[in-house]
């Protein structure tokens, strides 16, 4: 079962991960220079790395779990970040995706 660590571990891949996406999206839609896509590559390699801090015998259940986590922390984003409140139907999502998150990553598993 995963430990406390684990869950800063996946926020920090969660923030390099929406950084680094965010640095394309910059480039790309809104026009930014194309120097933003250095630290974006290097925050999504920041990212990649830190998934594998995370302990666990397969690398595709980190990778699922991860996911419920990135959903919650994007809308965080969207808030903070571009001045986007959640709706109700982004908050019942991301409950929905962070309850099968806590499934897959916390369910006792023989063996």
């Amino acid at each position: 079962m995963p430990g406390a660590s684990s869950l800063l571990v996946y926020a920090g891949a969660a923030l390099a991960e929406i950084a680094g996406c965010f640095a394309f999206w910059a480039w790309l839609r809104l026009g930014r220079s194309a120097w933003w896509l250095a630290p974006g590559m290097a925050a999504l390699a920041l990212f990649a790395f830190l998934l594998t801090r995370v302990e666990a015998p397969a690398a595709g259940r980190v990778f699922a779990a991860y996911g419920g986590v990135y959903i919650v922390a994007s809308l965080g984003w969207m808030w903070a970040v571009e001045g986007v409140r959640p709706d109700r139907f982004d908050l019942l999502g991301a409950a929905a995706c962070l309850g099968g998150a806590c499934v897959i990553l916390l369910s006792a598993r023989p063996g």
